[in-house]
């Protein structure tokens, strides 16, 4: 129950994030306004671990394999496409079509396995739920 609650105010925190970064885009730039969320974003974190754990900072340069590093790299291409995204569509068209890309993405990596996840198997009612998805799209989008 509390994986949901968390889950919830994640995405609604996205979608205000999304709106605030859009806003700051158009006081700067897409890439100054990517580079002040990343950095509050170092501050928090690293706030939030010294009030916390304390565990050895540079443990996480022991992953395997070593492109898993590539987080804080694709949050940045993240950040700009979340920005330019509600600035072409608006906050519900963007956001929409973002969870549904995650969704899709986040299937496949679990139907093949990627990326070190469980291999699952192909379930129909998990395909039905996409598809029900894509058309909730197309109705929202439907003038």
């Amino acid at each position: 129950m509390i994986g949901l609650f968390i889950a919830l105010i994640s995405g609604a925190l996205m979608s205000v994030q999304g709106v605030f970064n859009t806003q700051v885009t158009k006081a700067s730039s897409i890439w100054a306004a990517s580079a002040f969320v990343q950095l509050t974003a170092l501050m928090v974190c690293l706030g939030a671990w010294v009030c916390t754990d304390r565990s050895n900072l540079l443990g996480v340069f022991q992953v395997q394999p070593k492109y898993m590093l590539l987080g804080g790299a694709i949050g940045a291409f993240i950040t700009y496409t979340v920005i330019k995204s509600m600035d072409l569509l608006g906050p519900a068209k963007a956001v929409m079509l973002i969870v549904v890309a995650q969704l899709l993405v986040a299937y496949v990596i679990e139907l093949l396995g990627w990326f070190g996840t469980e291999k699952q198997p192909w379930e129909w009612r998990k395909a039905l739920g996409m598809a029900v998805a894509i058309v909730g799209i197309v109705i929202f989008k439907w003038k």
